[in-house]
């Protein structure tokens, strides 16, 4: 029986790139299943069965790891949230971007998690205070913008001696470039680092990377934008535990 495709749990956000440049990336078949976190999609109760963060991207794969209860060890769907963990599903499954050779996956797995513990919330704050504070508070202005700064300096400096991150282009760079490409509402300038400027060409130019971004194009509404939306602001940076 033909592999069913992924269903992959998206909205153009820089976690939601990730997941489209490994699908492309692998040439996996895929099907986007459009969560817009601007109308509160994220919290419909058949969503939070597979990501209860209500957070995108998740997938479910119909084609899941083999079941041993089942008779002649069948597939068996499985769901995944967490971008990086998601990452890590994929390129096991595959057998790409995501060495076996443990050496070579330590490596990667750093940068990975460097990237889901520092690169991202960070430059997620230098977002939200530069753009979208209701007040300028130069105090989180200056403490992310500096830490994003500070983060680009230990990219580029590991990049000076290598093309990618790892030993070779892997999940660890699919996770860190869509967190770099917006680096101008960061307050970043990439000609600050040369090295990182150099890797950011490289994955720029992938083909699999062009067509990653092209799906942003084809969201319902078109490209998303939160500067003007006051409402998916509110819903998106007023949540409690309710």
């Amino acid at each position: 029986m033909m592999d069913q495709p992924i269903e992959l749990y998206y909205w153009p956000t820089p976690n939601g790139h990730k997941i489209t440049i490994m699908v492309e990336e692998c040439e996996l078949p895929y099907v986007i299943k459009y969560v817009n976190i601007g109308k509160g999609e994220q919290f419909e109760p058949d969503f939070l069965k597979i990501a209860p963060n209500n957070r995108m991207p998740a997938i479910i794969d119909p084609n899941g790891p083999l079941n041993p209860d089942a008779p002649e060890a069948q597939p068996k769907p499985v769901s995944v949230f967490e971008s990086g963990a998601i990452l890590q599903y994929l390129g096991r499954k595959t057998g790409k971007f995501y060495p076996a050779d443990e050496r070579a996956r330590i490596e990667v797995d750093q940068w990975l998690m460097w990237q889901m513990g520092g690169l991202g919330p960070m430059a997620g704050q230098a977002h939200h205070f530069r753009q979208y504070a209701p007040e300028k508070i130069e105090y989180g202005i200056e403490r992310y913008t500096d830490e994003c700064n500070r983060l680009y300096g230990v990219m580029n400096k590991r990049l000076e001696t290598r093309d990618y991150l790892a030993r070779d282009y892997s999940i660890a760079d699919m996770a860190c470039y869509p967190w770099v490409r917006p680096y101008k509402r960061q307050g970043q300038d990439l000609s600050d680092f040369p090295a990182l400027d150099a890797w950011f060409g490289r994955i720029h130019d992938r083909p699999a990377v062009a067509r990653a971004y092209a799906i942003e194009d084809q969201t319902p509404g078109g490209r998303f934008d939160l500067s003007e939306d006051k409402d998916a602001q509110a819903m998106l940076f007023g949540q409690k535990a309710r």
